[in-house]
Order: structure tokens, then sequence, then C-alpha cells
């Protein structure tokens, strides 16, 4: 007997099954460009439409700047020029140039390159002769053209064919390779190249390579201190000394400890943004604990000693091995094919470095002796709440009571990136709202987690109460992250709430609660806010006959201004609702609200925002100053049209 989620198959229902045929006719053999374009997802992460970080326009992006930073890398060019429009993002670098009789093999034939030969590119990011092949192939219209020598060749391709290749001609150009790409945007669907993730991209570029510019639009980026300058650009809390800077030949490190929770790190490999991490952070989580308490001879636990920890490596790998083609975490146990472990590498230079920094800077270790001391006492007084909590996480049933789970987890070893990268985690308020979601969510990659009232206020509290508070002590259980976020389940924590005042007031808390004790859960992007219709305008005569199922006549609006244009083009027959809660919300209705047309805000955490001035107002004590700042910006709401 087999089952499936709701029904019961007997044995004899299962062999009445239709025979699947299968032929030498279903084997079939794509061409490059047609298996990059049938599966995207395997070569550049999610498509999104630019409303994320890691969405696929800024993979098309990276692909070319990567060439363009590994001639730079090399000891060619030093000048990048980035220029995006609505129309075609085009970048030009002042490297060698691709060698002229080789420009249409380099761009549009797999695994083709001149990484493969580590005497050229010794320690580039880009080694499978994959990447700008893709971008090729996912663009309506991909330029690319090299200059060598006083002599130029320039190809054109559409979605990967050639439409138009030029002889070699003679030009006064500057030595270097531009290209220029439009992405398709029947696969990337309403894209928008967005300046807030373009920016940081190109800073990491230039704090990855000092003494590299480069133009975006007419602006300037150049870096003169390296990962300090990266330090100082994302810190959002004050250091408690100042940052220390190490650097040695294929490696570079900071690290400083602020008055914050958990642990704060931004790691490279070869220029590349490992995001995920790798084999290269776990060494150096390693090291520095290590080291640090072999410097101070006390038996101190090493999650004291990085509580609070912001740090940056930087190293360069031989022929690195990512876990994927988008190159967010790194693979490579070892430097190189005659070096030494990536553990040994890193562990060796913090051991020498860093102790040695210490010995010389007697002030900074007294600090990061106080800032671990801290830690530990706080651990300490917490440590029988901490073991009750985990107990109780451990006996609640988490899947029939507060969570509904997904297939796909972000953790998982395995699997297609792509889902990985889609997983996601909806935190609802009650049962409606929850039964809603779950009802029409994608079971591979979305999981919701329903909240039982208002959770506590966390400002201005020790760790201590995300363990004493079921809502808080389950919520990170369920996301993994007791011991930081290396392990979370889910790329997307979504808070899902209703568009009402206590719906922000929850989402306000659940804010408070990340900020305070996972800063860096928001710093990485992992959490988001759904936007959810305030309004359905409709035409009422057609919705009486389909009985009110949505149609081409069905406007949702999430604002005052999209309810007054969808008014505008239904005239009178327009019949406005005004949506509460989520619960109001039909399972059917739903399906495009977290589906491929939800839209979602990324909550960011950026050093211009102060953070801790801003909790501290809105969700201090301070209650006289917020009424009076509630009373000059209060808003009533005009519900006379709606029915």
């Amino acid at each position: 007997m087999a089952t499936t989620d709701n029904q019961i198959f007997t044995d004899d229902d299962l062999e009445a099954t239709p025979e699947v045929q299968y032929h030498e006719d279903d084997i079939i053999t794509l061409d490059w460009k047609e298996h990059i374009r049938r599966r995207p997802g395997m070569y550049i992460g999610k498509l999104g439409d630019g409303s994320v970080a890691d969405d696929g326009i800024y993979v098309l992006l990276k692909e070319v700047l990567d060439n363009a930073i590994d001639e730079y890398m090399m000891g060619y060019g030093k000048q990048i020029v980035v220029d995006i429009t609505t129309e075609a993002v085009t970048v030009r670098d002042y490297g060698r140039g691709i060698p002229l009789g080789k420009v249409v093999d380099a761009s549009s034939k797999m695994n083709t390159g001149g990484k493969y030969d580590s005497k050229a590119f010794k320690k580039s990011v880009g080694l499978n002769g994959v990447g700008i092949k893709a971008v090729n192939a996912l663009s309506t219209r991909f330029a690319i053209s090299s200059t060598r020598d006083g002599q130029t060749k320039q190809v054109v391709f559409e979605r990967g064919e050639i439409v138009d290749e030029q002889p070699i001609i003679a030009t006064e150009e500057p030595n270097g390779t531009m290209v220029t790409f439009t992405p398709d945007d029947s696969i990337f669907r309403n894209y928008e190249y967005r300046d807030e993730f373009i920016i940081p991209l190109l800073k990491n570029y230039t704090f990855l390579n000092t003494g590299l510019t480069i133009l975006f639009n007419g602006k300037k980026f150049h870096s003169r201190g390296g990962l300090l300058d990266l330090l100082k650009e994302n810190m959002t809390n004050d250091p408690l000394y100042p940052p220390i800077h190490l650097k040695g030949e294929d490696i570079e490190v900071t690290l400083t400890h602020a008055r914050q929770y958990g642990e704060e790190y931004y790691t490279f490999v070869n220029g590349q943004h490992t995001t995920q991490g790798g084999t290269h952070l776990t060494a150096f989580k390693e090291a520095v604990s290590r080291t640090i308490k072999d410097y101070f001879g006390k038996p101190f636990e090493y999650t004291d000693i990085r509580n609070g920890m912001v740090a940056a490596i930087s190293i360069k790998v031989e022929e690195p091995v990512f876990e994927s083609q988008t190159k967010t975490k790194l693979g490579s146990r070892d430097m190189g094919p005659d070096g030494p472990t990536v553990a040994k590498f890193v562990g060796d230079f913090i051991k020498k470095e860093l102790d040695n920094y210490l010995h010389r800077n007697l002030d900074v270790a007294d600090v990061i002796l106080k800032k671990i001391v801290e830690s530990e006492r706080e651990r300490k007084e917490m440590a029988g709440v901490t073991k009750k909590a985990r107990e109780m996480a451990k006996k609640v049933n988490l899947h029939n009571k507060k969570l509904l789970d997904c297939r796909v987890h972000l953790n998982d070893t395995r699997g297609d990136e792509a889902k990985k990268l889609a997983s996601s985690i909806f935190i609802t308020e009650g049962d409606s709202a929850a039964g809603s979601i779950t009802k029409i969510r994608n079971v591979e990659t979305q999981a919701v987690f329903s909240l039982r009232g208002k959770p506590k206020n966390s400002y201005g509290l020790t760790r201590k109460i995300v363990y004493e508070n079921d809502e808080f002590n389950l919520l990170q259980a369920a996301l993994n992250i007791e011991d930081g976020i290396d392990g979370l389940r889910y790329n997307n924590v979504i808070i899902a709430t209703d568009a009402d005042v206590d719906g922000m007031h929850i989402r306000l808390l659940l804010l408070t609660f990340f900020l305070q004790f996972f800063p860096d859960l928001v710093k990485k992007g992992h959490v988001y806010v759904l936007q959810t219709p305030l309004f359905r305008v409709r035409n009422k005569e057609t919705s009486r006959r389909g009985r009110g199922a949505p149609n081409a006549d069905t406007y949702y609006c999430y604002s005052d201004q999209e309810r007054i244009d969808a008014i505008a083009r239904l005239g009178k027959k327009a019949e406005i609702t005004r949506f509460k809660g989520l619960g109001e919300i039909s399972p059917e209705e739903f399906r495009d609200f977290i589906g491929e047309g939800m839209r979602a805000d990324r909550v960011t955490l950026r050093k211009e925002d102060a953070v801790a001035e801003l909790l501290e107002f809105y969700m201090g004590k301070n209650t006289p100053d917020r009424q009076t700042f509630i009373i000059d910006n209060l808003v009533v709401e005009d519900d006379s049209e709606i029915s």
C-alpha cells in the first residue's frame, strides 16, 4: 500500500497506472545556449526582477565584472567603467583584451577560456568557462569587443546566436574588453537594476582591490584602506577598539568587537563575496577563537570569544572550488594543487599575526578580555533557562503546532541551488492568516510559522528573554539560529502581518527582536516584510457572474493611488473592498501574493540608519515623545468609498 498527503492507493491502483513511454526519441541533446535558457537557475541561481541583491540580473553583471577584476589582479588596467541604463549594461576594462581570434569562442563556447592555465590566471574567480556565456545566452543583445595593440574585434549576439561579426580593424582605442548586454525580459520579467544593490557590489570590489578605480554612471569608487574601509562601511555599531588589520601573502584580515549580539562576517575568495562562507570562514573562526583563548590562557568558550565580533577575511586560492555556479560558498579544502590546506594556511597566519598583535597592543587585549568576560557572565546567568527552553523546543511538535515546514532548506548539503535560495518561512499572526497561506503555499520551498498573540517588546533586554518567551524561543528553534545563522534553514524570513495597527505593531516587535539579537540575519539580507493588498477593486457585475472569483476586472491595490487608478478604470462598476486582515483574503486570491507576483520589502541595516537611536525612540520608554510624534504625523483614512 502507498500513501500521499491525503490519499491512500492500493497496489491494484498502482498497477493500473498507465505506462509512461520512453524511447530513443525521448533522448535529446541541447546546445549550450538552449541548456542555459531552459535551466538558468543552474547558472545564475534565482531569476527575480532586481528587487533583491542576489537576483539573477546582478549575477549577470558580476560575471562580466569578474573578468575585468581578474585582469586588474593580474596587473593590467587600473580602471573599470560601468554604465547602466534602462536599455543596457556596459562594462569596459583596460586589461589586455581577449586574444582577437578567440573573441567568439570565449563568449559563446562552453568550457572555453584562458583561466584553465593557472600560470595566466593563478588565482582567478571563474575557472569553468561558463560565466560570460550564461550572460550571452540570457541576453536579448550581447555585444563584445576586444582591443589589443591597435586592433579591435567586435561580435554581436542575440540570445546566444551571432547576428553580426565584424572583421579585425585598426583602432586608436586603448587595450581592454567592452561588454554591453541587455537581459532578456522574457526571463527576467519587469526587471530593474537598482543602485542600492549595485553600489555595495562595486564598493566591495574596490575594498578588495586597493588601487582599483570603478566609475559607475559617472560616480567614482576607490579604496586605500582595503578591508578596513569595508568594515567602516558596514558596521552599524561603534567598535569597542580600533579594528585589527592583518595582511600577508594571499590573505587579508580585519576584526573587532562591537556591543551587539551574534557574530558578523564578510568573507571573500579571489575577490568573490562568499556570502555563505565556506572552508575559509570555518578556518578563520576556529583560528581566532583558539589564538585568543591561548593568549589569555583561560578556558573561555569559543562562543564567548566571538560574541559581538565583526570581521572580514579575504584569501586567494589557486583554482577555487565553489559549491555552486553562483560562487557564494567556498568548498576548496586546499589553497592549491601543491599548497597547504585552507585550514592550515588561515590557522598558521592568524596564530602568528594575531598573537603578535595582542602582545604589542595590550590596551586592545584588555578591551577584548572585558568583552569576553561580559559575554561569559551573561551566558552563565542564563544557562538554566537556556537548557530548559531548548528542551521545551525539542518536545514541542513544531511540525503540527507552530511550524508547517517545507521540503527544501537553505542549509541542505545537497539539492537544487535555486530552490534553496527560494526557501522561505512566513511568520504570521494567528491561525486565520496562517491558514490562507498554508493552503496555497509551495510546499517545496515555503514554510509557515504561526505566532500566538503579540510578541514581547525585547528592546533593552538581554538575550535571556529569547529563551524565556515561548514565541521567541520556538521561532529561533524553527529558524535554527540558536548558535548563529550558519545553520539558517530558510533564505527568506518573511514577516506576514495584517495591514492594520495590530499587524504593524507585531511587525515592529519582530523587527526589534531580529535587530537586537540577530542583526547579522538582517545584514545578510534574509529578513523581509510581505506586502499584501490594502484594497480589492473589481467589476461588481462580472464578479457576481463569477461568484466572486478573481478575474481580469479585479485589481489588487497596495496603496491609495493604486486604488484610485483602479476605480478610474472601472468607473461606476467599481466595487471596493478594504482588507483589514490576511485572514479575509481567500487562499485563491493569496496565490499571487506569495507566488511569482509576491511583493516583499527587504529589511536593510546600514550605518547611516542609526538603528540604535531608532530603536530607542520607537521601542524605548520615551512614551510622551512617541505620542507627540504620532499626533504630529497622524493621517486619517477616508473609508467613504469603501464597501
